[in-house]
């Protein structure tokens, strides 16, 4: 029995050596690549190293929260999303992340750095400023609960029928006018 908890020790201390190295080689990979003609994949790989350092922020997000949806989308231009409104994405140079939120007024800029720690707090606060949001959405009471029901206007029954018998007969007037002006002017 000693064996098998000996064995299950150094199987885990090899998995998180291993899961270390290949860290490690992403990271020189995606330094290499950068000179390397297949700049997608050097995308790609950076992006994968962001996702990674990103897993312990996500893991702190309770499970009820439901706004972000981390994933890399990996079509012309890969991108690293972190909710429907929000993505990383390489700079020119494919060294640089580029973190932009989509809004109605286009495309605004949140954070830009070579570095994955600064990118890591800049969505840190991103997503605070998002939960943030989210529990001021759920709190504000809605404005008809609050106030006392405002009393509905009541209208007289018949009134709308008296209007249009006054519009008839003033309608019939101006036809009996202008027929008699027509008539008055052939005389």
């Amino acid at each position: 029995m000693a064996d098998q908890t000996d064995g299950i020790f150094k199987g885990t201390a090899q998995v998180t050596r291993l899961r270390d190295a290949l860290h490690k080689a992403r990271i020189e990979a995606a330094d290499r690549s950068g000179v390397v003609v297949d700049l997608r994949d050097a995308e790609l790989a950076r992006l994968e190293i962001l996702d990674e350092a990103l897993n312990p922020l996500f893991g702190e997000i309770p499970v009820q929260v439901d706004l972000f949806d981390r994933g890399i989308s990996q079509g012309e231009t890969p991108r690293l999303w972190i909710d429907s409104v929000a993505h990383v994405a390489m700079g020119r140079d494919k060294r640089i992340y580029r973190f932009v939120q989509d809004t109605r007024f286009g495309r605004t800029l949140l954070a830009e750095s070579h570095d994955v720690p600064v990118m890591v707090d800049a969505i840190t606060d991103y997503i605070a400023r998002r939960m943030i949001e989210r529990e001021q959405a759920l709190v504000t009471p809605i404005p008809a609960a609050t106030s006392a029901p405002q009393p509905v206007p009541v209208k007289k029954p018949g009134r709308g029928v008296w209007m249009f018998m006054l519009g008839f007969f003033a309608g019939l007037v101006a036809l009996f006018a202008i027929a008699l002006m027509a008539s008055l002017r052939y005389f």
